[in-house]
């Protein structure tokens, strides 16, 4: 055998036998699939030479990058010294050397080994053309049934042409695009629209394949381009609208919201989005006056345009608020009572024009037999999710002789957690993505009590909890601002995150539970199997660590940061999820003449693994103002990293400091930002100190995770509003 055929298998090659069942899913096929059936009785150079030709057309084929080519690898106990794989092999690499070729160009090759008949019928359907070679397999062609399939000549090889596979290329696209193979979706999209017009569904897929590579200024054009072809698509009118405000294009999104409202009058959703779109970050302080002034003056005008007179005006509205949420009003730093009940009553009104039945109070039904109390918790997020995975404490240590739990799953993200949801209910009910069908769920469960762990979140949950499906409803702080819902009777808080005027910023009664309110379960944070070249840091350098959300980060605060770095030059703060405030921090750090790129590290976490770990190597976390880190907070806790807080105006600004509180370690809270700069500054240079406290921390987590009194406390508030509540039925009747 010559020298040729040692060297190893392509990486880009497949293999198939008869043991093997034929998944096609797990085959590489492109939208043009070639098949040859090679004669290897003959000599292992003619078999040689007639498969370098072949793959010579194939790598210089103008659509090669959508090409797969099958060979029929069938052999005869006779031919069993004739290695195909070496053999193609060798071809490739030796056509790469000869050519000086780029690994990007080698062509996808699957083998295919004695196939049964039934893994022909199957393969068969996907393959466009059978290439005719010198010297074939006859006994495999007439055995495989592919006398139905085109043959072409070698030579024609370089005729056959994509445009005739258009749709095999859009779906080939799509089919990419759900296993997240991003880069390959985009070739087999930009092929399709080099020939095509594509449907809506791909330029939406496209666009999204684009983001998530951040390619954002392409995504905008993609969509500009189908709204071009298909103007009252809704879809991307609203995808556009959302690209733009997620990536700090706020006039941008508003003037697409205002397009969309004119092209598409009747579809409610566009008339939200132009009156209350809210930036996600603020360039100046300035900025967050104006939109809070505008969001205003524009919810007035959105009521008064507000019609529900006619069926389909209601249904209109119903859509439009079920792909809409107000989250970012409050990340604004003031008190949002007086606009949140306003936006929710306008929610309240649209849901009872469509819901009658479910809007009147519900009357408290009798104990059951044994005297327990039904208390139901309703999510669309009982999975691993910050706003709800504190929930699972109050489960575990429920009182099961007083209590039914009857848990809601709204969404359809199931894992572990979930899991935990489930074992802790009396009744785990999953009903994904059907407003209609849970509400009515929740009736015929005869609730005590409905409990939303969060409000605000999601669109579909705050349509739900606009509605009166148990006698008395509560919401926590899941996600903690008031939901200024007039169907909310109690919203469940903490002693120690709320200031003395808590109950001026809640449209709920408020319940303040000891401690944090809370049962957290202790995080499972392991240990560090990582070091700072991991993740491309210094090892001299002190990481703070800003881990929030871009929103919780105001303009008013940066100067801070470039302070710190001012006076730590080691220092580096690490940015999770902080690209959108890159331009605002060079500016405040060019103010004290420095650099923010030589000490901002913006670098996206994959993994909880990964994030871990950070938390592990973190000298410092670096706690926002007026909107504190809450399951970011206590995974830190977990970790042992210093903490630097400083208490809120509002429960949402409180979080890290009752944490440190309940902790008993307080010598990281400040009570102003000088004080945050101070201490923030000596955990940086002081490591003795900065182990002083880590070392308490470690000491003293017992104090704060896995808290049962709060659990106690809450199942006496739910037994004392279920007695007084059946007391007044009584005196009532």
């Amino acid at each position: 055998m010559s020298s040729h055929t040692k060297h190893q298998k392509p990486h880009n090659t497949q293999q198939y036998r008869t043991d093997d069942r034929m998944d096609l899913t797990t085959l590489n096929l492109k939208p043009l699939n070639l098949l040859i059936f090679p004669d290897w009785n003959q000599p292992e150079e003619s078999v040689y030479l007639e498969l370098e030709e072949m793959m010579r057309n194939l790598i210089a084929h103008p659509d090669r990058d959508f090409l797969t080519l099958l060979i029929d690898a069938s052999q005869t106990l006779e031919q069993s010294e004739l290695d195909c794989h070496l053999i193609i092999s060798a071809i490739v690499l030796n056509l790469f050397m000869e050519e000086d070729l780029d690994t990007s160009c080698e062509p996808e090759i699957i083998l295919l080994e004695n196939l049964t008949q039934s893994q022909w019928l199957d393969i068969l359907p996907q393959i466009q053309y059978r290439i005719k070679l010198k010297a074939e397999n006859h006994q495999a062609i007439a055995e495989s049934g592919t006398d139905k399939i085109p043959v072409v000549e070698l030579k024609q090889l370089s005729e056959i042409a994509l445009d005739s596979q258009a749709l095999a290329l859009r779906e080939f696209g799509n089919q990419l695009y759900r296993q997240a193979r991003y880069e390959a979706a985009i070739k087999h999209y930009e092929r399709f629209l080099a020939s095509q017009t594509g449907d809506i569904e791909l330029y939406s897929n496209f666009s999204q394949c684009l983001r998530n590579l951040n390619r954002i200024e392409d995504a905008i054009a993609l969509l500009e381009q189908g709204i071009r072809h298909y103007p009252t698509a809704g879809q991307l009118h609203f995808e556009i609208i959302k690209i733009c405000q997620q990536n700090g294009r706020i006039q941008q999104a508003i003037s697409s919201a205002e397009r969309a409202t004119q092209i598409l009058p009747d579809e409610y959703v566009f008339k939200l989005l132009r009156h209350l779109t809210l930036p996600i970050v603020y360039d100046t302080p300035d900025d967050i006056q104006f939109y809070r002034e505008r969001y205003v003056r524009e919810l007035e005008t959105l009521i008064q345009q507000t019609s529900l007179n006619n069926p389909q005006s209601k249904i209109n509205a119903l859509r439009g608020f079920g792909s809409f949420t107000n989250f970012y009003l409050a990340y604004q730093a003031h008190n949002v009572v007086e606009s949140q009940s306003k936006y929710a009553n306008l929610v309240h009104q649209i849901m009872a024009a469509n819901y009658p039945q479910w809007v009147e109070p519900r009357q408290m039904p009798p104990l059951l037999e044994n005297g327990k109390i039904r208390v139901g918790y309703i999510s669309s997020f009982l999975h691993s999710y910050s706003g709800t995975l504190w929930l699972t404490g109050w489960l575990r240590y429920a009182n099961t002789k007083q209590f039914e739990i009857y848990c809601y799953y709204t969404g359809n993200d199931p894992d572990l957690v979930t899991e935990q949801f489930r074992e802790y209910s009396t009744e785990f009910r999953h009903i994904p993505h059907n407003l209609e069908a849970v509400c009515q769920q929740i009736i015929d469960d005869k609730l005590h009590i409905l409990v939303f762990p969060e409000i605000g979140m999601d669109a579909p949950t705050i349509q739900i909890a606009a509605l009166h499906l148990a006698p008395i409803q509560c919401t926590a702080w899941g996600h903690p601002v008031t939901s200024g819902l007039p169907t909310i009777d109690y919203f469940i808080s903490s002693e120690l995150m709320e200031p003395e005027n808590a109950r001026s910023h809640y449209s709920e009664t408020l319940i303040k539970l000891p401690n944090i309110g809370v049962s957290y379960p202790k995080p499972l944070v392991g240990e560090l199997n990582n070091s700072r070249l991991d993740f491309d840091l210094r090892e001299d350098a002190i990481i703070y660590f800003c881990c929030q959300a871009p929103f919780k980060y105001l303009p008013q605060y940066d100067c801070i940061l470039a302070e710190i770095a001012r006076r730590v030059p080691q220092a580096q703060f690490i940015f999770p999820r902080g690209e959108l405030l890159r331009k605002r921090l060079k500016r405040a750090f060019a103010a004290v003449n420095l650099d923010s790129e030589d000490y901002c590290l913006f670098r996206a976490i994959a993994t909880r693994q990964e994030y871990i770990a950070m938390n592990f190597l973190a000298d410092v976390f670096l706690d926002t103002f007026t909107w504190s880190g809450g399951n970011t907070s206590l995974e830190a806790i977990a970790c042992n990293l210093p903490i630097v807080t400083c208490p809120g105006e509002f429960m949402r600004g409180l979080h890290a400091d009752s944490f440190l509180k309940m902790l008993g370690v307080t010598d990281t809270i400040a009570q102003n930002e000088a004080a945050y700069i101070e201490i923030a500054v000596k955990l940086g240079k002081d490591s003795q100190w900065r182990r002083d406290i880590a070392e308490r921390m470690s000491q003293r987590q017992d104090n704060l995770f896995d808290d049962r009194v709060c659990v106690t406390a809450l199942e006496a508030f739910y037994q004392e509003v279920v007695r007084e509540r059946l007391k007044q039925l009584t005196v009532d009747s």
